[in-house]
């Protein structure tokens, strides 16, 4: 269910971002061509943001070197997921 719940907020904000939008159709987002995702695909991306995102935040904290590759890895896929990046 919680994954529905997300799919659903998910598509609130693309839409919000770029008018309605239908399933696999492209739109330009902050600079970024993105598809609707659909459920599964979602959550798939999703699960990549987070893990990627939470092992930023632990290099930054633990003052790695971060590699410019990750960080445009983050802001692709919160621009796909439309979310904000936190890099």
């Amino acid at each position: 269910m919680a994954d529905v719940a997300n799919h659903d907020d998910y598509l609130r904000r693309l839409e919000a971002a770029v008018g309605p939008v239908a399933p696999g159709e492209f739109r330009k987002h902050q600079g970024r061509l993105i598809q609707r995702l659909e459920p599964d695909a979602y959550a798939a991306s999703y699960r990549e943001y987070m893990e990627l995102a939470s092992a930023y935040l632990e290099g930054v904290d633990r003052g790695d070197t971060i590699n410019d590759i990750t960080v445009k890895l983050i802001r692709d896929l919160a621009a796909q997921l439309v979310l904000p990046s936190p890099v």
